[in-house]
């Protein structure tokens, strides 16, 4: 696994939830690049800060009305395309 900033793996979470929003795919899509415990955690963090909001038992959504999506860096664009 690539080695990520704190930032970009909360990044590369966000988008994956703006790509898939259910939560077990964001974890099934996401688990070649991240360890599960950062998915979680990111999840968490993006749930109480906010950025993120919970629809329904499985459904995540962004919370863009609160807050923007942060701006894709180049360097996680390949990885968003191919999830």
């Amino acid at each position: 696994m690539p080695e990520f900033t704190s930032e970009e793996k909360t990044i590369l979470v966000q988008y994956g939830i703006k790509k898939y929003e259910n939560e077990e795919t964001v974890f099934e899509k996401l688990k070649t690049i991240l360890s599960e415990k950062d998915i979680q955690r990111n999840i968490d963090t993006l749930l109480g800060t906010q950025r993120v909001r919970r629809i329904g038992p499985e459904i995540l959504q962004n919370n863009e009305s609160h807050t923007e999506l942060p701006e894709l860096p180049e360097n996680l664009k390949p990885i968003i395309d191919n999830l």
